[in-house]
């Protein structure tokens, strides 16, 4: 009985985790959407809704602190609550990135941008996949899934780099796209920093299922 109650609240975890995960994916998503659209409304959107995933992150925290203490896990349960809460974190500083995004949008607002944006929607689509395999991995205690998703890093990386190089030509060529080039750029160090979080949190899976830590 104790153990078939434990087993029930850590798949409460797990859910809450999952429906963090595809709040902060769709999130992303309307942030991205929002820039490139210019559409100041879904950039609103985005920030009023920050505190739902801070919130999410608090109660996955409590819940998992809980279950610490009342249950008494044993190691391999424990890398799990204790992944969980890391996990959570991660997600939670995705959705601050992805609030900032929108912040950018709004500071667009009536402006014609210097480029139309391309990679940066690609990059956003990449991270919006690792996110969700990275989850799917988590749930199915899937290594290799994990290791997948984790590679994909690499291409979030090479986009960013990619911007950096396009969107520097463009100020040097013209000084008056230096201030929203600069902040493209922030945006596109944004995008790839959700990547890395994306990353952290297959690395917890690989912890989490071999109990060896692993870094991409």
């Amino acid at each position: 009985m104790v153990r078939k109650n434990f087993d029930q609240k850590l798949e409460q975890l797990n859910q809450n985790i999952l429906k963090m995960g595809s709040m902060v994916e769709e999130t992303i998503h309307k942030a991205v959407t929002s820039l490139v659209e210019q559409d100041i409304d879904l950039a609103n959107e985005v920030i009023e809704n920050d505190d739902v995933l801070d919130d999410y992150e608090a109660k996955i925290e409590h819940e998992a602190i809980q279950l610490i203490a009342l249950q008494q896990p044993v190691a391999k349960d424990l890398r799990r609550i204790d992944m969980i809460s890391k996990i959570a974190t991660d997600l939670e500083r995705m959705g601050d990135l992805a609030q900032n995004i929108a912040k950018f949008t709004r500071t667009f607002e009536g402006e014609q941008l210097v480029k139309p944006l391309v990679d940066i929607p690609r990059m956003g689509e990449l991270v919006q996949g690792m996110i969700r395999d990275s989850l799917e991995a988590f749930v199915n205690l899937d290594v290799e899934k994990a290791k997948e998703a984790a590679k994909r890093d690499d291409k979030v990386d090479k986009l960013d780099s990619q911007i950096f190089r396009e969107l520097l030509t463009y100020m040097m060529e013209d000084p008056k796209t230096i201030k929203q080039g600069n902040m493209l750029m922030f945006v596109s160090r944004h995008l790839e920093r959700v990547g890395d979080h994306a990353t952290n949190i297959c690395e917890r899976v690989i912890y989490m299922v071999t109990a060896d830590w692993v870094s991409y």
